[in-house]
């Protein structure tokens, strides 16, 4: 989704100096969900006590609060002083104190761009191959954790200089556990059998899909992920890659073949509740709704982790509401399990003993568990205890990060903001509306053309 920046003042977020282990929620040792001996370790071989971290994310309000829980067993093994802030137009101020020649010691930043766009320039420190072979070793889908924290310094060189940790999860189709058993549906594995699912239930002459595009000035974007999914499940990761920095065109047949594949779905009238002229219109945030009318609207929603709080009131997640991973094709087997998400990404703007403390401790399975048993945090560390989760449908999503062959960043959040945030969502407005996938990849393309 696009993002609103708003001028801001940063706000400041500093947590006891020293704090002890009683002041931590999970007392060391005493939760055997955890991975203590992760923590001692850690603690034996970093005594760094009088120094002092300062952290700028964009972690705010209740994430910010998470965010320092973990941090505080961080602080409690190293006896660092940890200072973390946060900016509402915190893009603007990380790019504003590098240049100044004032920056944190640590930058967490959710935009893979903006980060390359510092290392071009000189501002991030190379995290090192041992960081980058950790990844690689204990990443699931490692090598492509890599590549998402791995951009050109100021010479074109090559280096790690993010850490990517916390990630979200867009992959995802939900449905009523009610509705299926009720109507005798069953869990599709592979794309094949999603579709014929799909035609299935246009046969019994129900709606398979609820599809909504709209977003007020963001209209559009819900199906910029679904294209963005679909290319990962019938064309390469390296097509992909390709594709999201224009090394092939808009037009090319395998990215109109991936928006004709999102057509399949949303452009058919037996398909999509309300036919297919009420998708460009239906508000993402009411669109899933139909799931959970008595008789159902519609029987499935694709859209991202953040989507059942536009449930409904009485609607539990896990009961009421249940997803499943958005399948591959059986027919392409050497494209496996690719995962299509975001997340936030930890670089070193300050080269600082604290700074490379705060890299180590981001390898330990400690570092994971004490936010996976909290809210609003995915990982997809091998190592780290999947019964860590604080409940079974994050668990769950945690379990199809880890079982991922492939993961690829959100691709519109990795275009230029012209295109991103602008051509391809109206793009795919117009293609809803009837343009052929040709016309519209033609006309993307032109609008990036033009910014080059």
């Amino acid at each position: 989704m696009k993002k609103l920046f708003l001028a801001g003042v940063a706000t400041f977020a500093l947590f006891a100096v020293g704090a002890s282990a009683a002041e931590l929620e999970f007392k060391p040792g005493a939760d055997k969900r955890f991975n203590w001996a992760s923590f001692d370790e850690f603690k034996a071989s970093h005594d760094l006590k009088g120094q002092t971290l300062t952290i700028f994310g964009p972690w705010r309000g209740d994430d910010e609060k998470l965010a320092l829980a973990m941090l505080s067993y961080f602080q409690e093994a190293t006896g660092i002083t940890v200072k973390y802030s946060s900016s509402e137009n915190y893009e603007q101020q990380i790019v504003i104190d590098t240049q100044a020649g004032s920056p944190p010691d640590i930058a967490i930043l959710p935009q893979p761009g903006l980060l390359a766009d510092l290392a071009s320039k000189g501002f991030l420190v190379d995290l090192g191959a041992k960081s980058a072979d950790w990844m690689k070793e204990n990443y699931a889908a490692g090598d492509s954790w890599v590549k998402l924290g791995t951009y050109k310094d100021k010479d074109g060189s090559e280096k790690f200089f993010a850490f990517p940790y916390k990630a979200d999860l867009k992959s995802l189709v939900w449905y009523s556990p009610d509705n299926f058993a009720d109507a005798g549906y069953e869990v599709p594995k592979t794309m094949e059998e999603l579709k014929a699912l799909t035609e299935k239930m246009a046969a019994d002459g129900t709606k398979p899909w609820c599809i909504g595009l709209g977003s007020g000035g963001a209209t559009g974007w819900p199906a910029t992920d679904w294209v963005e999914d679909m290319m990962l499940r019938t064309q390469s990761p390296e097509t992909y890659d390709k594709w999201v920095t224009n090394a092939i065109p808009f037009n090319d047949p395998a990215v109109v073949g991936a928006i004709d594949e999102f057509g399949w779905f949303a452009k058919n009238d037996k398909f999509v509740d309300g036919g297919a002229q009420a998708v460009a219109s239906t508000d993402f945030r009411d669109s899933p709704k139909g799931m959970f009318t008595s008789p159902p609207k519609c029987y499935m929603h694709r859209q991202a982790s953040f989507i059942p709080s536009f449930f409904g009131d009485g609607v539990k997640l896990g009961v009421d509401a249940d997803f499943f991973y958005l399948p591959p094709y059986a027919s392409k087997p050497e494209l496996g399990n690719p995962v299509l998400g975001a997340g936030t990404l930890v670089a070193i703007t300050k080269d600082t003993p604290a700074a490379r403390a705060f890299i180590d401790w981001l390898e330990t399975p400690i570092a994971h568990e004490v936010w996976m048993a909290k809210t609003g945090f995915l990982t997809p560390y091998k190592k780290a205890n999947p019964d860590a989760y604080s409940d079974a449908p994050t668990k769950k999503m945690g379990e199809i990060l880890t079982n991922a062959t492939t993961f690829r960043f959100d691709g519109s959040d990795l275009m230029p903001g012209k295109i991103g945030a602008g051509a391809f969502w109206t793009g795919m407005v117009d293609y809803v509306g009837g343009k052929s996938a040709e016309d519209v990849g033609t006309g993307i393309q032109k609008a990036w053309d033009a910014i080059k």
